[in-house]
């Protein structure tokens, strides 16, 4: 009696090993890549998530149109130094270099915002897991087989 609880305990361990060393679907195949091909490739993975990230995303919106404002009262300021000696036409300059200074940051600040980075992360072949950032992802998708080759992933 105890064999034959014994038996079927071991055959209860083995099965809940087994159902425990299944992989996850969309990550290859372990070790060999699965069904992407080439097991020889160490960086090598699959795609697990992409975000998309704004940049300077952490910029208030006011910063370019203060700084453009500043540089471009200063260089007003400098300039009407050296082309006159009334003090309201310099304060006239001034004004009007901030002013322009300012539009001119805040039309560069929103340019540089509007283009997108993506976040890209992969889980390689052998479980070790990154991430990057790139300006373009080629058609690459969550899920999709990607090749790392200098911080940027391409499609295998």
């Amino acid at each position: 009696m105890k064999i034959r609880l014994l038996g079927a305990g071991a055959v209860i361990a083995m099965l809940a090993a087994a159902g425990c060393a299944t992989t996850s679907p969309g990550y290859g195949g372990g070790y060999g890549g699965g069904s992407y091909g080439s097991g020889n490739c160490s960086d090598c993975g699959t795609v697990t998530r992409i975000e998309t990230v704004a940049r300077g995303e952490n910029v208030p919106n006011a910063t370019g149109a203060v700084l453009g404002g500043i540089v471009g009262a200063a260089a007003a300021r400098e300039i009407a130094d050296h082309n006159t000696d009334s003090k309201g036409r310099k304060n006239t300059a001034t004004v009007a270099g901030a002013v322009g200074g300012a539009l001119a940051g805040n039309a560069i600040q929103n340019r540089v915002q509007a283009s997108s980075t993506y976040r890209v992360y992969v889980r390689f072949n052998d479980g070790r897991t990154t991430t990057f950032t790139q300006s373009d992802l080629g058609g690459i998708r969550e899920g999709s087989y990607v090749e790392v080759r200098g911080g940027t992933a391409y499609l295998r």
